[in-house]
């Protein structure tokens, strides 16, 4: 018999994964579909009286010790009792499987499920949930001793490294690029002139839209901690905030809508954890790091190539325009 063709990224057999999880977590009549491509695979997982998640990464984009520092925060927030998709210990005690794929080992994780499901427009007590649970993580996050395995989101991380990486995929577009340059230097010289030293740090989720978290009534559920980083815990803030604005500029919501939901937010948020006015402030300037850092992500991996073509790159810069234009300082807008 030939041996198999290589391959750099496979899709592993949801019955085979079936029997695996059967066998390792010692769970019954276990049906495993495959759900979505992404930084990994997803898989849902269906036993006689659970459900869960079944987590296969690549390697090419997390390492084991990368994977590792993850199951270590979330077993803290568990353990804190924030709600959150947890991992589960297989009937050996160990988080990670390890799994021989035809392009190489791959590690897997079971998560618990998250109950309810998506709520992309949320009712006041489930916004003032979302900024509640969000604290809870903050003050988790902001304790945990970090190994330094996984990444920092920085100034560096967020805006200035990915603008420079990102220029060969703006050739058809220069005037874009020379805006995004021209906004990144104006963040730059904000930030110089504040003291960042307070900002509360510690590991941030960075992907906090409703897709990523679950509500059953009104209490919510995180998963998907992917792009958990170090850096300044507003971020988080930044990213959910953003979500509004989104929504805004799409029509879905009015201006007036996005604001008062931001603020019963942040007052669950405060209920919990503080945070400063200086703080807030940045939320607008930092959404710059949010897309520049994932448009830069774009580029590294062929599950979104679609994604840094001219016409996506259009789209983003166009909200980017958006936040400038209608939520910095009036004097930063210029």
């Amino acid at each position: 018999m030939e041996p198999a063709f290589p391959a750099i990224y496979s899709t592993l057999c949801p019955v085979v994964l079936s029997s695996l999880i059967t066998d390792q977590y010692e769970l019954e009549n276990v049906e495993c579909k495959f759900l979505v491509r992404g930084v990994g695979d997803t898989y849902f997982v269906n036993s006689q009286h659970e459900r869960f998640i079944f987590r296969v990464y690549r390697p090419t984009h997390r390492t084991l010790s990368v994977i590792e520092e993850e199951i270590n925060l979330l077993l803290a927030l568990k353990e804190a009792q924030v709600s959150v998709s947890y991992p589960i210990a297989d009937v050996q005690g160990a988080y990670i499987l390890k799994i021989n794929a035809i392009e190489g080992d791959r590690h897997a994780v079971l998560f618990s499920f998250a109950p309810g499901k998506v709520v992309r427009q949320m009712s006041k007590s489930q916004l003032c949930a979302l900024g509640n649970e969000m604290a809870r993580f903050h003050n988790v996050s902001a304790l945990f001793q970090k190994s330094g395995a996984r990444w920092n989101f920085d100034l560096d991380t967020m805006l200035y490294q990915p603008l420079e990486r990102l220029k060969t995929v703006f050739t058809e577009n220069q005037e874009d690029y020379i805006w995004l340059e021209s906004k990144v230097n104006q963040i730059k010289n904000k930030f110089s002139k504040i003291d960042t030293e307070a900002f509360s740090t510690g590991y941030c989720h960075f992907d906090f839209l409703p897709k990523n978290f679950h509500f059953d009534g009104d209490s919510v559920t995180f998963f998907d901690f992917d792009f958990m980083g170090y850096g300044w815990l507003v971020n988080d803030i930044m990213t959910f905030w953003q979500h509004l604005v989104l929504d805004v500029l799409s029509k879905k919501i009015s201006y007036d809508e996005a604001m008062e939901a931001y603020h019963i937010f942040l007052q669950g948020y405060k209920e919990h954890r503080m945070i400063s006015d200086l703080e807030l402030e940045m939320v607008p300037y930092l959404t710059f790091g949010f897309w520049l850092f994932y448009m830069n992500f774009h580029t590294t991996h062929d599950q979104f190539y679609a994604f840094s073509q001219p016409a996506y790159l259009k789209s983003y810069v166009g909200i980017l325009k958006d936040v400038a234009e209608n939520y910095w300082l009036k004097e930063d807008q210029l």
